[in-house]
């Protein structure tokens, strides 16, 4: 039985034939793509292991934060089995092979697919890393599943995908910003390809909710309300190490990003400002009383977490991860 009531699927159904003519812009085909295997050294060339030994050198200018943050980074993109489970069940999309939503999802896992990859493999060469203890770490969050309060519902997972695709666009720029800065190319290159697919992606579902505010303004408005009032919590937000509790390793994970500028409270606040910018929220007609109910607090929102996020203080003591070899 379908975990949608009727009117979503109504206008699921309604937005096949956009997302049918769009899916070109969103995704892109595999022969113009790029794959793990452009940015790495090639072990069939004879400069394979000098190539590997100036990589190295390169990456011991990466600070233990940053290897840190790009670590969490890496088991959150490897985890992509739960996150296509998950967008298989809130698109109702499973007796129909061929549909633009069943399109959509093969090629956006697919895209994302890579980024695990090559992450995984550069850490890898480094040698900086302990790869059996990050890879326990992916199982983990891979097996614990997923827990972020979308109600199997398309219009608060659009809101959810919006906001989350948007951040680790955000992640990776500054990850490879910070990179470029010590002279790690290799590493900087892959993170603006990477976030380059996240940018891409996160047009995507935005758009989708910008379509769904033209015919379900009501739901959709509360369903981002809805949303807004749990919080965006992560994907890897049950991180942990091998004996570790679930999602203990998540919180130093968050201050290592926030001790480097990577991901920090303010840019929640501004990724919801952004949201709330170009969804128009402040414009939207055709609202009922819940409605307009849950736009008020929508638009109240971003002041009052940036008061809060003024205030916090990021502790500077340095959580020793089991995935780094000191």
């Amino acid at each position: 039985m379908s975990t949608l009531t009727a009117t979503r699927s109504e206008v699921m159904k309604y937005l096949e034939n956009f997302l049918e003519q769009k899916l070109p812009e969103f995704l892109k085909s595999v022969e113009d793509s790029w794959q793990p295997a452009d940015f790495l050294p090639d072990a069939r060339f004879d400069n394979f292991f000098s190539e590997i030994k100036d990589l190295q050198e390169r990456a011991k200018e990466l600070s233990y934060d940053l290897l840190a943050v790009l670590i969490g980074d890496t088991i959150t993109e490897e985890a992509l089995p739960t996150y296509e489970s998950w967008i298989m069940s809130i698109h109702d999309i499973n007796n129909d092979e061929h549909s633009a939503w069943m399109k959509w999802n093969r090629g956006w896992t697919s895209e994302e697919n890579r980024h695990g990859d090559l992450l995984n493999r550069y850490l890898y060469l480094t040698g900086r890393i302990d790869m059996r203890q990050m890879e326990a770490s992916t199982q983990y969050l891979i097996a614990d599943g997923m827990d972020i309060k979308t109600d199997n519902d398309p219009y608060r997972s659009f809101v959810y995908t919006s906001f989350q695709e948007t951040a680790t666009n955000v992640s990776h720029r500054r990850v490879g910003a910070l990179a470029k800065k010590v002279g790690e190319t290799t590493l900087s290159r892959i993170c603006n390809f990477i976030a380059a697919d996240e940018g891409r992606h996160a047009l995507a579902y935005k758009t989708f909710v910008k379509k769904i505010f033209e015919v379900d303004p009501s739901e959709m408005m509360i369903a981002f309300e809805d949303m807004m009032r749990k919080k965006i919590v992560m994907p890897a937000h049950y991180l942990r190490e091998l004996g570790i509790d679930q999602g203990q390793t998540f919180g130093h994970f968050t201050d290592a990003a926030q001790r480097i500028g990577v991901y920090t409270s303010t840019d929640y606040v501004e990724i919801m400002e952004t949201l709330i910018r170009e969804w128009k929220i402040s414009t939207i007609t055709g609202l009922n009383e819940n409605g307009e109910r849950a736009r008020d607090y929508i638009m109240q929102l971003p002041n009052r977490l940036r008061r809060v996020a003024e205030r916090l203080r990021v502790p500077e003591l340095q959580y020793k991860f089991k995935w780094i070899e000191v």
